[in-house]
Formats: structure tokens, C-alpha cells, sequence
């Protein structure tokens, strides 16, 4: 039996969400009135909303440059966060993530934005040294390439910023968590690019697209 979707349960939803009236009678229709469930179809469908957003070729010229120094001085991240409008630049949410971002690249090192960045030979590499040490586990020639494939998976959440669990939630990636700010703040959003400098290291760790 179905449950009457009222006006106070549309209240209530808008109230936790933020979402529009007919977004949330929709949502409470889909989920039988229940609120928790109603909740959370508004959010898988922002973030939906937000991977077409993220893919729809849109210009990013404004944002903010975050830099993160470290505690004891000896360490430090600069990294470009861009969005479409100053509005958004200027919201607190926007800030946040892009602080979260560079507190996130100081801890966990990546080298890389994005997967599709990192040097083809660097991959290559890699996806034959793990071969190697597969067949030296033992491992028959039919199997290999599948433990392998799993392996070069490692290699990239381990290099690539957009693929390493958040170090504050590893329940998500960055990329998930950038997703989720997309959808909250309604327009695209991307990391350009980050140098990290660590005191006695030779160089910065420039992750430059």
C-alpha cells in the first residue's frame, strides 16, 4: 500500500536537503515515504547530476590557489582547485574541499591528478614488473593478467591523486569526494594541478597535468 506524500513530508525533506519541492515529492514517492531512503535518492541523484556536469566540457577559469604549509614548516602543497563562477570560489564548502585537497596531497603523496596522466612508459613498467613477480609466485600464464590488472589498480590509487581514498574518509576517494561538492554546489569543479615540497627532497612532486 502506497504512502500519502503530504505537505510536512515534503517539508521535512526540503528542510534536510535543500532540494526543490517536486524533487522531494518525487524522491518521497519513489521511496514510499520513507525519509532516510528519500534522502539518499536525492543524493545518488545530485551526484549523477554531478558526473554529467563533470563531463559536460564546461569552462573553469575561476577558483583559488590553496596553500598548505605543515606544522613544523617542513613541508607544503600548493594546489589549483577551479570552478566556473567567483560565487562558488567564494563559498565556504569550495574552500574547504580545496584545504581538505592540499592537507590530503601533503599526507598521502600522489604524483599524479588523474590516471590519464601518468607517462604510458611509467605504466608500462610497472604492469611488467608485477607480471614478473606474478610468474615468479608460481602463478600460471592464464591467470596472470587478471592478478596483474588487479595489481596496476593498486599502483594507480597508490600514485593518483583523484584515485587515493580521502585521508580524512577512506570510506571514499577524492574523486567521490569531489562528486559529492559538485553536486552540492551545482556547477563543475576540478583539481588542475599541485606541487608538494618536502624539506631535503630534491625537487618539487609537481602534479601538473
Amino acid at each position: 500500500m502506497s504512502t500519502k506524500i503530504d505537505a510536512k513530508m515534503v517539508k521535512d525533506l526540503r528542510d534536510a536537503t535543500g532540494a526543490g519541492p517536486l524533487d522531494c515529492k518525487k524522491a518521497l514517492e519513489s521511496t514510499n515515504g520513507d525519509l532516510d531512503k528519500a534522502v539518499e535518492y536525492l543524493r545518488e541523484k545530485g551526484l549523477a547530476r554531478a558526473a554529467k556536469k563533470l563531463g559536460a566540457g564546461r569552462t573553469m577559469n575561476e577558483g583559488l590557489v590553496e596553500v598548505y604549509s605543515h606544522h613544523n614548516q617542513r613541508l607544503g602543497v600548493i594546489v589549483e582547485v577551479n570552478c566556473e563562477t567567483d560565487f562558488v570560489a567564494n563559498t565556504p564548502l569550495f574552500r574547504s574541499f580545496a584545504h581538505d585537497v592540499a592537507l590530503h596531497i601533503a599526507n598521502l603523496a600522489p604524483e599524479y591528478v588523474r590516471r590519464e596522466e601518468v607517462p604510458e612508459a611509467v605504466v608500462q613498467a610497472e604492469r611488467e614488473l608485477q607480471r614478473r613477480r606474478v610468474l615468479d609466485e608460481g602463478k600460471k600464464e592464464n591467470v596472470a593478467d587478471k592478478i596483474v590488472d588487479g595489481r596496476m589498480e593498486k599502483f594507480f590509487q597508490e600514485i593518483v591523486l583523484l584515485e587515493q581514498p580521502f585521508i580524512k574518509d577512506d570510506s571514499k576517494t577524492i574523486s567521490q569526494m569531489l562528486s559529492e561538492v559538485v553536486a552540492e554546489v551545482g556547477e563543475s569543479i576540478e583539481i588542475s594541478r599541485f606541487a608538494r615540497f618536502a624539506l631535503g627532497e630534491t625537487g618539487a612532486q609537481d602534479g601538473n597535468e
